[in-house]
């Protein structure tokens, strides 16, 4: 069968995609870029806001007319939370519970009585990650939380927390590995919480993936900032561990902060970030933050740009509130106007941006390590071990895809979003 899978939202969704596709390829099925083609679609939906529900419903019904004699499956966390909506959704023929995901190939396999043909070509014949123009992997391991932010009906969704083994997770990455990937990312819905079901945690897991694997670069994604194991900054000093972290904030008002219930304060936060950059050359925090939280009143809104402001991330993900229904925020009084919001945010993305060029400006003149993604047809480009986006100057029929080669960093490009670079060696 030819399969296509699509995905809205999260990394950790992502994650999903790629492990299904390696399931779905093991068991002699092939996957297609194009909807049109595909005798599958599985659909993994969002539900972080109500505009993501809202692309979620629209994702299904454009899947359903664009290839009304495939069947059709749903998952993902808008499926979770309203699953007779979404089993009622025009062509659907399966939906598959967050709880279930795991075994979703083994459930679509059982419920649609799919044929299984014998696997008749290699993985990377049959279109591997590299095949499909990726070098970094996500793997996901870990699912649920344990905490209620009140903005957040993800967690919700996940229900209660859940770890991989170490052992299927390394498992995974020297399989990646053997296929050529360079580069994983740890991921989860509550990656801090890794273990807290098998008596272990994130740093363990990250020492014996450095200690029983050789992938060249290692990852981990967002992590809340009361979460970082013990010993967490010394990890660094093993440089297959990249120097790049999103520690989310949310706010810098220490008052809004606790109508989130967030569980960081903004001193606690800036003590972290400061103890992070004494003990990691070059580290790299990104975060998050939300503009336009209820209530959030003009003094509030000048604390969190001072504070951020303060931080200097590398990047920022700018979040606009919106309210999502099931979520104690939804019922919070006094919103803030839609203008307003849209001016904080203005303000907030022109900080960023400032903050990011800062960023870039500091690394030049350095010789660092770049994973080279790009093809020399678009040009050639990769990324430094903090995350930084280098475009690379050399020939364009260079065999440089998907190695790490060495490169100085020379410029800023004009647009402040990237560095340029040119390689020290010979390729």
């Amino acid at each position: 069968m030819r399969v296509h899978l699509k995905t809205l939202g999260c990394r950790l969704n992502e994650a999903e995609l790629e492990s299904w596709s390696r399931e779905f390829r093991g068991l002699g099925h092939s996957l297609t870029q194009d909807p049109e083609q595909a005798d599958l679609l599985v659909v993994n939906t969002c539900a972080v806001t109500e505009e993501a529900v809202r692309k979620s419903r629209k994702l299904l019904g454009r899947a359903h007319r664009q290839n009304p004699e495939a069947r059709l499956v749903v998952t993902g966390c808008y499926a979770s939370l309203d699953p007779t909506a979404s089993a009622s959704a025009d062509g659907v023929d399966l939906v598959v519970p967050n709880q279930d995901k795991e075994q979703l190939v083994q459930i679509v396999q059982r419920e649609l009585d799919l044929n299984i043909m014998p696997q008749s070509v290699t993985e990377e014949e049959s279109g591997g990650l590299l095949a499909r123009g990726r070098q970094r992997a996500f793997i996901k391991v870990q699912d649920g939380c344990r905490y209620r932010c009140t903005f957040c009906i993800v967690t919700l969704a996940r229900g209660e927390e859940r770890s991989r083994p170490a052992e299927e997770v390394i498992a995974e990455i020297n399989r990646l590995h053997s296929e050529g990937i360079q580069e994983v990312v740890l991921t989860g819905v509550h990656l801090g919480g890794y273990g807290s079901d098998i008596d272990s945690d994130l740093g363990q897991l990250i020492d014996r993936v450095l200690a029983e694997s050789e992938i060249p670069r290692l990852r981990v994604g967002s992590l809340e900032p009361w979460d970082l194991p013990d010993n967490f900054w010394s990890r660094f000093d093993n440089p297959r561990f990249m120097p790049h972290l999103h520690l989310p904030l949310q706010s810098g008002s220490d008052s809004v902060l606790r109508r989130m219930a967030r569980r960081c304060k903004s001193d606690e936060f800036r003590r972290l970030v400061e103890e992070g950059r004494q003990q990691v050359p070059d580290l790299n925090i990104t975060s998050d933050i939300i503009v336009g939280f209820p209530g959030e009143t003009e003094v509030e809104w000048q604390q969190s740009l001072s504070f951020v402001e303060q931080m200097g991330f590398g990047h920022l993900h700018i979040f606009a509130y919106s309210p999502r229904s099931g979520t104690k925020a939804a019922g919070l009084p006094d919103p803030v106007p839609r203008e307003i919001k849209r001016q904080r945010s203005e303000q907030l993305h022109q900080l960023g941006e400032q903050m990011k060029r800062e960023m870039l400006e500091r690394q030049l003149g350095k010789q660092v390590p770049v994973l080279v993604e790009g093809d020399g047809s678009r040009g050639w480009f990769g990324y430094t071990p903090n995350y930084l986006r280098v475009e690379i100057e050399a020939p364009a029929d260079a065999a440089l895809q998907n190695r790490i080669i060495e490169v100085k960093l020379e410029a800023v490009a004009a647009e402040g979003e990237r560095l340029l670079g040119k390689t020290t060696r010979p390729l």
